[in-house]
Order: structure tokens, then C-alpha cells, then sequence
């Protein structure tokens, strides 16, 4: 059963990488109207007659998102069956479905009765938390074999609490980069790092979307910063503990990627192959700190353990 679980997990995860970069390209190439106002079906058709471009994006997109949705569901229930003795497999067994489910039902909603661009922008946001979820599942299963011995990795208490603040700091920050999608302002700001370089501060001049696309712009480059010093601190105090040192620097590549793919954006005029990686390199970032959140988690159960334990031995 175990190589059967791996399997699934495997296909799971990729496949909501999938849904993520379809959900990206739908709103890239402006394709979310591409079925009409009809949902599940497209043009209220099962197979519709008038192919277009557009049409061919957001059907497909249905499509990955409804076989990917079984496949999780799948991994979800059999986890939960044979694995369910594991601390978090029933927790991230429910997180991967709800999410799945709330994303499907956000999507369906902004097909049929339409939304604002602020509620739209929150879809990446939940499609990431469903990936993330799927993520976790399939490390669990694949630990299994490797015998990762979690309580050999204890984490600070200080520094559990600031991996927990920049996993929600990174969703505000996936937020506002989905915002900048949905209101059109990829390229309201012609220059980078500053809308103008020629006059960086001229903020009396700016547009509403200009003021997301830079508002944006901080709360990435803040995001970068603070994966820096805390990959710094991490190699420092876990030099030893080759899951942090290397999973550290794997994350500061990644958020550095991130960041070089956003200027390029600007650069390439918008260019749909470096969107669509700017949101692959994002979604990769968030599953590893979610890695690190889930570690941390284990390491304050295990130092309460112990509490306890050497609680009652003084009793």
C-alpha cells in the first residue's frame, strides 16, 4: 500500500502544480470567460462547438482541476486509512480537500456570478494552501522508508513562532501578486525596482494600479529580505542539522529566483513562459517554508513532551 500511496502522492502533487500554473495561464491570457457563464459544463455543453482560443485554456483548466481533485481525494482517503496513526496525516488529509473543494466552489462563483478583482486575487492564495497541504501528505508518506527521526531536529521556540509569521507573511505577499494579475497592472510601472526610475519618488503621480504594482513590489522585496536574514540565522544556529542548512538555502534560492523573474516580467514586457514560472518558483517557496512550519509543529509537541515528562519525574 505504501508504494501505491507514493504513486498517488506523487501524481497529486504535480497535478496541483498543474492546476496552479492553468489557474495562472487562465488569467494571464485573460481566458477566465473563455466557457461563458456556464459551469461545470462550457457553453452548457459537454463538448462545445465553437472552439476558441480562450475556450481551450479555461476547458482544459476544468478538466486537470476535476482529475486532480480525484486523485486527492484519493490520497486523502486512503492516508487517512492506512496511515491515519501518523500525528498530521488526518490534519493535512481534510486541509487538501477543503481547500480543494473552496478553490473549485471560488472558481465556479466567479465563472457564473462574477467577482471583484480583491475577491479573485484570494484564489491563488487558497490553491496554494491546497498544494501545500498535498505537499506535506507526500513528505509523510516518503518518510515513512527514509525513517526520518523528527525528534532528533529540535527547533527554538523563537524560531518556530517567526517560521509560523513569514509562512503568513508570504500569503499576504502571494496576494498582493495575485491582485497586481487581476486588476491588469503587470505593467502599469514601465521601470523596475522603481515604477519610474527617473523620478522614484513621484508618488503624487501614481494610479490606483500603480500603487498595487509597487505595493507589491515592497512587500516582495521585504519577503526577500527577511528569507535572507532568517536563511543566515538558520545556517548559523542549524549547521548541523542538514534538513534546515540545505532546506534554507533552497529557500533563499528560490524567494532570489522569485524576485529575478518578477523584474523580468518588466523587462520582457510581460512575457507568458516568465508569469508562469514567476508563479511555479512562488508555489516551490511555499511548499518548502510549509516543510519548515510543519517541523517546527513536531519540535514544540516533542519539547512539551518533555516538559511534562520531567515534570513528573520532580513530582
Amino acid at each position: 500500500m505504501i508504494k501505491t500511496l507514493k504513486s498517488l502522492s506523487l501524481i497529486a502533487t504535480i497535478g496541483m502544480l498543474l492546476i496552479l500554473l492553468g489557474g495562472a495561464l487562465v488569467t494571464k491570457t485573460d481566458s477566465g470567460d473563455g466557457c461563458g457563464k456556464s459551469w461545470p459544463l462550457c457553453e452548457g455543453q459537454f463538448i462545445p462547438t465553437n472552439i476558441s482560443f480562450e475556450l481551450v485554456i479555461e476547458l482544459s483548466h476544468r478538466m486537470v482541476s476535476g482529475i486532480v481533485g480525484i486523485a486527492v481525494v484519493l490520497l486523502a482517503v486512503l492516508s487517512w486509512k492506512h496511515l491515519g496513526n501518523i500525528r498530521e496525516v488526518k490534519f493535512l488529509s481534510a486541509m487538501s480537500v477543503f481547500f480543494l473543494i473552496l478553490q473549485a466552489l471560488i472558481g465556479a462563483a466567479a465563472v457564473m456570478w462574477g467577482q471583484s478583482d480583491f475577491a479573485l486575487a484570494a484564489h491563488f492564495g487558497i490553491s496554494l494552501v491546497s498544494f501545500a497541504s498535498v505537499f506535506l501528505l507526500t513528505l509523510l508518506i516518503f518518510e515513512i522508508d527514509k525513517k526520518f527521526d523528527a525528534r532528533s531536529l529540535f527547533i527554538k521556540k523563537k524560531h518556530r513562532i517567526e517560521f509560523y509569521l513569514l509562512t503568513v507573511y508570504t500569503i499576504c505577499v502571494v496576494y498582493t501578486g495575485a491582485l497586481v494579475r487581476h486588476t491588469e497592472a503587470n505593467l502599469v510601472c514601465g521601470s523596475w525596482p522603481f515604477c519610474t526610475n527617473a523620478s522614484p519618488f513621484a508618488f503624487n503621480l501614481y494610479s490606483t494600479e500603480q500603487w498595487i504594482q509597487m505595493g507589491h513590489r515592497l512587500a516582495a522585496g521585504l519577503l526577500f529580505l527577511w528569507t535572507l536574514t532568517l536563511t543566515i540565522r538558520m545556517i548559523r544556529h542549524y549547521r548541523d542539522k542538514k534538513v534546515m542548512f540545505w532546506g534554507w538555502i533552497a529557500a533563499f534560492s528560490l524567494i532570489s529566483l522569485q524576485v529575478f523573474t518578477g523584474a523580468m516580467i518588466i523587462f520582457t514586457v510581460l512575457n507568458l513562459g516568465i508569469a508562469l514560472l514567476h508563479a511555479l518558483i512562488i508555489s516551490c517557496f511555499f511548499g518548502m517554508i510549509s516543510y519548515f512550519v510543519l517541523q517546527a509543529t513536531r519540535s514544540a509537541k516533542y519539547e512539551k513532551e518533555q516538559a511534562n515528562t520531567s515534570t513528573k519525574k520532580t513530582m
